[in-house]
């Protein structure tokens, strides 16, 4: 798979999306830093407003560059390598190593299982990872002292998709406190 181009049509609508989602964010983040209203955002010098639509593309640029991260973790929980997603980004294998170093998981050698603990509502859990298949369970005990577990042969993508049922659990046996 190679890095995606985009048609002139494409990029016009994509161009629309953007700005469409900026100009709120750069007009409430004016608004918070000046004190007025929102709606006399574009009134001030254009120096400032000029300023505030850059620091909006900067709170923008942070939030992809997190969803890419995921993006590239996801793509890895699937069994993607870096040079398949330094194809994509237009990158070396070795430059997509750098930019994602936790996108692939690689085993411990000796291990047959990766996991981390999971504390919420007073309960925990344990995120399980059992190589070579790499997908994802837990088991837990809630505040109330059920326990539970992925249901059944229930493997799931990602440890963030385990740690999502895993919370679930957890919020649904959490011992009300006054």
């Amino acid at each position: 798979m190679t890095s995606p181009e985009m048609t002139p049509e494409e990029q016009t609508e994509l161009d629309k999306a953007l700005y469409d989602a900026l100009n709120p964010l750069a007009s409430a983040l004016r608004s918070r830093a000046s004190g007025l209203p929102e709606d006399r955002m574009w009134n001030a010098d254009p120096v400032d407003v000029a300023l505030s639509v850059l620091g909006a593309w900067k709170v923008v640029d942070t939030e992809v560059k997190r969803l890419t991260a995921i993006a590239a973790g996801t793509a890895g929980s699937y069994g993607a390598s870096y040079e398949q997603m330094g194809a994509v980004w237009g990158i070396t294998r070795q430059g997509a190593r750098k930019k994602w170093p936790e996108a692939v998981n690689r085993p411990v050698p000796g291990s047959a299982r990766t996991s981390a603990p999971l504390e919420l509502c007073g309960g925990t859990a344990e995120l399980m990872q059992e190589t070579p298949s790499g997908g994802w369970m837990w088991a837990g005990t809630g505040a109330d002292g059920t326990r539970g577990a992925a249901d059944g042969g229930t493997r799931y993508a990602t440890k963030e998709e385990a740690a999502a049922h895993a919370g679930a659990f957890l919020r649904e046996h959490a011992v009300d406190r006054p």
